[in-house]
């Protein structure tokens, strides 16, 4: 089998490259992937994918013998990128690395997700239980996970486990990382900065509600991290008038349940005190990811089945992290799952960003062993 897998990698190493160069440049911010859905789509029929489907997420769906299946293993990579960018994104390339935001985060995984579609086709892999591969939407920022909230809507009660490929192979991102976004608008009379000297600011009311979320202790349980950020902040008119308006995005996470929930109590006192009659303050939920709601022990047992052919590949265990990741839906579902990349990469949510391209060969033999094992299929 390992020969069969090596030599598939090397007939196929050139065609990923070929592939991410295309699909690297194509703009896909979150919730605008029309483009790369069309581009997988068309990948994947081409090399004899059948009954291909975009969903009204925008996800690129391929499944295989899961018409019938209440037992279905997902394997997915996210076709958004962080990057706001509509016009194509700039790359280029040294003998080394393919440079280019979002290369790593997540194209380079979305082409070994694609790429190892092809190997189940090619060799007539059909797994009892079936397999459904996703270019899922939306993972980033305030895409909210869109894409994979999708599918466990569209497959409630179907999936049995679920990968996500994302990032590099250094780490298994096991546990999730639950998070609110808002973002809150404050509202004034304002003024003449001279004439109405003394009206409320908003952005100075805006100021000491930051400064308010800058004071807060977070919760300090053991085994658990919690973290806050302001993120933006924008408003006014002009240097001689009193603000009337400020907005900004602020959000709060934790990879612990009731950790999360101290903080949610702690932000809406904050913004209940902030909102008086001369200043009012909107607050709008604009994101909203989870946090595990499973038995730890069966999102171990995931692992520890798949733990080997790291250790066969790499020559070494991976530790385990907790990160924010389409994950973060089937562990709050209580249907394990875990995250793992395909590549050495750097630079993610940079400009920055840069892929190694012969790690993709060692990225796809992880991601072809790693599917065998879970839908327990040899060839």
């Amino acid at each position: 089998m390992n020969q069969r897998i090596k030599s598939y990698v090397d007939e196929h190493y050139e065609l990923m490259l070929t592939t991410l160069r295309e699909l690297c440049q194509i703009p896909a911010p979150s919730h605008h992937e029309d483009a790369r859905a069309a581009y997988c789509k068309q990948w994947l029929e081409s090399i004899g994918a059948t009954n291909v489907a975009i969903d009204e997420a925008k996800n690129v769906l391929f499944g295989i013998n899961c018409e019938q299946s209440d037992n279905i293993t997902v394997i997915a990579a996210h076709t958004d990128v962080v990057f706001p960018d509509t016009t194509p994104l700039p790359m280029r390339e040294d003998d080394e690395k393919i440079y280019c935001p979002g290369v790593s985060d997540d194209t380079a995984n979305l082409i070994v997700l694609m790429t190892l579609a092809k190997f189940f086709v090619e060799n007539t892999i059909k797994p009892r239980d079936g397999i459904l591969f996703v270019c899922d939407t939306c993972e980033e920022g305030l895409g909210n996970l869109k894409g994979v909230r999708q599918i466990f809507k569209d497959y409630a009660g179907r999936v049995r486990q679920f990968v996500s490929l994302d990032g590099g192979y250094n780490c298994i991102r096991n546990h999730c990382v639950g998070s609110h976004r808002y973002k809150i608008e404050v509202t004034t009379e304002g003024g003449h900065s001279y004439s109405k000297f003394g009206n409320k600011n908003a952005i100075a009311v805006l100021a000491d509600i930051v400064s308010a979320i800058y004071a807060i202790e977070v919760p300090q349980k053991e085994g658990t991290h919690t973290t806050y950020n302001v993120g933006t902040i924008s408003g006014g008119t002009s240097v001689n008038t009193i603000a009337q308006n400020a907005q900004m995005l602020c959000e709060y996470r934790s990879d612990d349940i009731e950790c999360l929930a101290v903080m949610k109590e702690k932000f809406a006192a904050i913004f209940e005190d902030a909102d008086t009659q001369d200043a009012k303050v909107t607050v709008t939920l604009v994101g909203e990811r989870p946090c595990a709601d499973i038995n730890k022990q069966k999102v171990d047992d995931l692992v520890d089945r798949v733990m080997p052919v790291f250790e066969e590949v790499l020559g070494t265990k991976l530790p385990c992290l907790s990160s924010s990741t389409d994950c973060n839906i089937p562990l709050s579902l209580g249907i394990p799952a875990f995250c793992v990349g395909t590549c050495i990469e750097h630079g993610a949510h940079t400009r920055e960003e840069w892929v190694d391209k012969a790690s993709m060969r060692v990225g796809l033999e992880i991601a072809i062993k790693m599917a065998l094992k879970l839908t327990e299929e040899t060839i």
